[in-house]
Formats: structure tokens, sequence, C-alpha cells
């Protein structure tokens, strides 16, 4: 199985401290270093030292400042960059990471932070989402040479280029949610990784069976299809100090034993195993404060005791 740090920039991250969080990812040992597509949280409030970041800037800064680690998104709104261009974004920081790029991609849900930089939010996005997959892949699937045209209700590209390639057979694509059909059903189509996550073993294990047969149903072989999950880390030495670290930062430790990664590093070394039992590829670690590089050190020791 593997681990990726996950971080949430918009919580007051500022490109310092993205830096050193993914370098430290690297040098421990961890597969990947994702971050959130985001402005400003859902309430607008922000930190005493806001720090806004967007996030492929970011990524293109991070292919250059680390050699191994995977670079992606969890995940970038279909409402913040027109398709074509995002395509061609994507592609360069591939290219920029010697092929270490992955998008996930989605809908979008936070209203406020639309509003504040006056970036359109239809009330109906998944058309939207639809059509950005076929675009993205279209574009990144188009030869050198050839061109790639597309005509939809929500977006029209009138022979482009097809100088977005990925630098090996393609980028990874991840598409996640809990949505009982649609979702599966674009993740069976398009994508690479299915990613569901903040909630309890049951809970998981019925969204992967659930696009597990869908795309069963789809024609596609299940096992093409990776399974990941998106998790928060409080954790500690001892079981007060991991209570304390969830207490910091306004995470209840009961929630965070059934939703999240709590406790000693041998309680999240029991949830991870779990977690592989249900079959998930992947598990994303999220840290809420990344100026607490000490819960890294703990991980490390958490995903040896579960194998």
């Amino acid at each position: 199985m593997e681990y990726c740090i996950f971080v949430e920039p918009q919580l007051g991250m500022t490109w310092n401290h993205l830096l050193a969080a993914a370098r430290a990812a690297e040098r421990l040992g961890f597969d990947g270093f994702f971050r959130s597509d985001h402005y400003i949280g859902p309430d607008r409030a922000l930190p005493g030292d806001p720090a806004v970041s967007d996030a492929w800037t970011t990524l293109a800064a991070l292919a250059v400042a680390t050699e191994r680690v995977r670079l992606g998104t969890l995940v970038t709104p279909v409402t913040f960059r027109h398709p074509g261009v995002l395509a061609v974004q994507v592609a360069n920081v591939d290219a920029m990471s010697g092929g270490r790029a992955e998008l996930g991609l989605g809908a979008g849900w936070n209203a406020p932070e639309h509003e504040a930089y006056g970036i359109p939010f239809p009330a109906k996005r998944f058309g939207m989402l639809e059509e950005s997959l076929a675009i993205v892949t279209g574009l990144w699937a188009t030869p050198a040479g050839e061109i790639f045209s597309f005509e939809g209700e929500h977006y029209r590209l009138d022979r482009a280029p097809g100088a977005q390639r990925p630098v090996g057979d393609r980028i990874p694509l991840i598409i996640g949610g809990h949505g009982p059909r649609r979702t599966p059903a674009l993740a069976a189509q398009y994508a690479t990784e299915f990613n569901t996550g903040f909630v309890s073993n049951e809970v998981i294990a019925e969204r992967f069976r659930r696009v597990i047969d869908v795309t069963e149903e789809s024609g596609r072989d299940p096992g093409t299809l990776r399974l990941s999950v998106p998790l928060t880390v409080t954790i500690g030495a001892t079981s007060d100090r991991a209570d304390a670290r969830a207490r910091a930062q306004a995470l209840d430790p009961a929630e965070q034993r059934v939703s999240g990664l709590h406790g000693t590093p041998s309680d999240v070394a029991e949830r991870l195993a779990a977690l592989r039992g249900l079959g998930a590829h992947r598990v994303y670690l999220q840290l809420l404060d990344v100026t607490d590089l000490e819960q890294l050190d703990l991980l490390v020791e958490a995903t040896r005791l579960a194998g």
C-alpha cells in the first residue's frame, strides 16, 4: 500500500511551510505529496497570517524542488480553470517533475471562495466535470502533430494542438466522492484511481463495493482501478498526546478514532492494515498542522508497523 502526505494550504501554509513539508515527506520515504486546491476555507475565515496560494503554481515549483515523490491535487475543482488550460498546466508539471504529476478532478463545492474571487459557481456542475474529463484525457491522448476538437454544452475546443503529452503512458487521474452511481460511472470511464474517505471503514467498504460493481458493469476490469482513502491524522507518541493534537485542531478525539487516523503509531497502524484488507491501494495522510512535522516521524513508524 502507498502512503502519501496530504496538506491543506488554505489553512495558513506559507510557501516555506509547503516546501519544507514536501521535502520532509520525500526524505522520510512517503510515496507522494498532495495538496488541496482551495484559496480560502468554506467559512471565509482566514488564519492570522493568511497565505493564499494556487495549487498548480506551487506544484510546478515543487516539481523542480523534489526528485521522487508523486505530486498532485485532492482535488482540483472544474470551476477554477478551463479544462483546456488545465490539461496544459498539469502536463507541464508532469514534464517538469519527470512524470510524477497526478490530477484529482471534481465538481467543486466551496461557494464562498468562488464569491471571494469572483469565480462563477453554477448550481449544476456535474456536466462541467464530465466534459472536463473528456477534454483533459482527450488532449493528453492526442499525438504531437495532430489536433483535438470538442463540442459540448459547457466547453468548445477548436483544433487544439496535441502537444500536451504526458511523460509516461498517461497522467494518473483521480476521481472521488460518495454518489451512488454517477461518480462511480465517471471513475470507471476515466479514472486510474477512485478516492473516498473521512468516514468509517464500514462506509469505505460499501463505497469500494459500489464502484467495483459499476466498473464491472461498464465492461472494465475493476482490477485496473486503484482504490484510495484520505484520512485526517492526529497521531501522538501516547494516547494523551494524540488527543491533545486533535483538540488543538478543533477535532473530537472520539470521532477521529472512527473517521480518521488517531492515536499512537500502533493504533494508526491497525487502521491502515484494515484499509489494506478492504482493498485500498493508497492512503492520503492529511495533516492539518504542517508546522508540527513530528507527526511525520510518528507516521513513518505507523506505516512500518502496518507493513
